[in-house]
């Protein structure tokens, strides 16, 4: 296919290069409409590119093929058969795979590592999970994907699920056996499904993780605003192989996406996916090479690194991606809570993950000398910075992290709830999502029974630091769970 065209660019381009005159959305009509103030941060090509899809991008019937061709170019692009453009970002994407796999009241297996848009797809659809429960490393005290044993065994015990929901990488940069897990989903007649929402850039350099859709996934959903270059929401799901109708994955994509889609996200992914065809393994390579130095600097400030020799090996991840820089903070007695506060409010630096004593920065293809060398100065300073002790967290032993499921998660959600004080909690069934955040994954969810331990650490947590979004007390004082009978 030719990797020149990119169809929602040159027809947005079109659209302007014709003059056309909208009297349909969006009502601003390409930023006449617009507060000139907005216009002032936003600037005006914003207003100009954004859009409808019918009778903008495309005429009244979609003849053009303006988007069907661009999500051609992209599977082709990345090995898939089919891609499908998603503008509500990969939290919609993995919920349109969670019902195209399995029907309401049927059982899928799905890591327990999962993100929480992953359970919140769990509660919409009414399909029941079977858990997975991933590699727990009590020395980094963080979790890996479950590999092929994990998953053979869950198959065993769960003979009549329809298919496996598998994430990696994680955010940690941990990546599971996709290739063994899909051999042994296969061997059991199952679909799997791979949360692969930090990885759009696997497909496009050999020294990478290996890519979803060459390793023997069926479906596979990225996020291409986390580790590529399209605005946020920008999300891509793949198809390959004929155990997924297209049709129905289409069909079920348009049960729950949005009809008036951004042609902005649209653009980005289109030509995201040209220059990375056209210039991926250069751009790659610059940023592998640029992270390897950027990693020897920063453990040359006696900063703690995780390596890939850290987390690879028998009984933890299978890959691991060096985009990812993940410095413990440990043995500097701080946490990554306030480390992140600190390099954002004094250095203007900004990490996305931080833990109880962790923080990690990634480096794109949007990467060079000058901002990595910021990164650097500013973890520096960190070093010398009056930063607080950080306060203990009750970290759960691996087994305690391994909550009874005793309802299915729509039934717990939707249920006659109360409100209890979160010391009287335990033994309760919750009927919310408590998710640390990021990586967003649910310390408890609905359905499961709340332990002692896992408040602890909810509680510990709190106190130092942790940022928990969704409880509806986002005190924390209390907890919402199934109404007692």
């Amino acid at each position: 296919m030719d990797h020149s065209k990119a169809p929602v660019l040159e027809a947005i381009e079109r659209y302007r290069r014709e003059n056309h005159l909208g009297f349909i959305p969006p009502g601003h009509k390409q930023g006449r409409g617009v507060d000139p103030r907005v216009l002032q941060v936003l600037g005006p090509d914003v207003f100009s590119a954004d859009l409808i899809k019918l009778n903008g991008l495309d005429d009244r019937e979609m003849s053009g093929n303006v988007i069907s061709d661009a999500e051609d170019l992209m599977a082709d692009a990345v090995d898939a058969d089919r891609a499908f453009f998603s503008t509500c970002g990969s939290s919609l994407s993995v919920k349109t795979c969670i019902i195209t796999v399995a029907a309401p009241g049927e059982r899928v297996l799905v890591s327990r590592n999962a993100h929480k848009s992953v359970v919140a797809g769990l509660i919409i659809s009414g399909v029941h999970p079977v858990w997975v429960h991933p590699r727990w490393d009590a020395t980094w005290e963080w979790a890996y994907p479950p590999g092929p044993d994990e998953v053979e065994e869950a198959c065993a015990k769960a003979p009549d699920t329809k298919g496996m929901l598998l994430i990696s990488p994680t955010d940690y940069g941990t990546c599971a056996d996709i290739r063994g897990v899909a051999e042994v989903c296969h061997a059991h007649d199952k679909t799997l499904v791979v949360d692969e929402a930090w990885g759009a850039h696997l497909p496009f350099h050999p020294d990478l993780p290996a890519w979803a859709m060459d390793a023997g996934a069926d479906l596979c959903v990225t996020s291409v605003h986390k580790m590529g270059a399209g605005l946020e929401q920008s999300s891509v799901y793949h198809l390959r192989g004929d155990r997924v109708d297209p049709s129905v994955l289409a069909m079920r994509a348009d049960l729950l996406g949005t009809t008036s889609p951004s042609s902005l996200i649209y653009a980005c992914l289109d030509g995201w996916r040209r220059q990375m065809v056209e210039h991926g393994r250069d751009l790659l390579d610059r940023a592998l090479d640029l992270c390897a130095d950027t990693r020897r600097r920063l453990a040359n400030l006696g900063l703690r690194i995780v390596s890939t020799d850290d987390v690879v090996g028998t009984g933890k991840a299978f890959e691991h991606d060096p985009l990812k820089i993940v410095i413990d903070l440990r043995d500097l007695g701080i946490s990554g809570y306030s480390a992140a506060e600190w390099l954002r409010a004094r250095c203007h630096v900004d990490v996305g993950l931080s833990d109880h004593r962790r923080i990690a920065a990634q480096i794109t293809v949007a990467d060079d000398a000058e901002t990595t060398d910021r990164l650097v100065d500013a973890l520096k300073a960190t070093l010398g910075a009056d930063l607080p002790t950080a306060k203990p967290v009750a970290i759960p032993d691996p087994g305690e992290l391994e909550l009874d499921q005793v309802m299915p998660p729509r039934d717990a959600f939707f249920a006659s709830a109360e409100h209890v004080p979160i010391e009287k909690a335990v033994g309760r069934i919750c009927a919310e999502t408590i998710s640390p955040y990021p990586p967003g994954v649910p310390a408890a969810l609905p359905g499961e029974v709340i332990t002692q331990p896992v408040v602890d650490y909810l509680r510990s947590g709190k106190d130092a630091g942790m940022y928990l979004p969704d409880p509806t007390d986002s005190r924390l004082e209390t907890v919402r769970v199934v109404a007692a009978h």
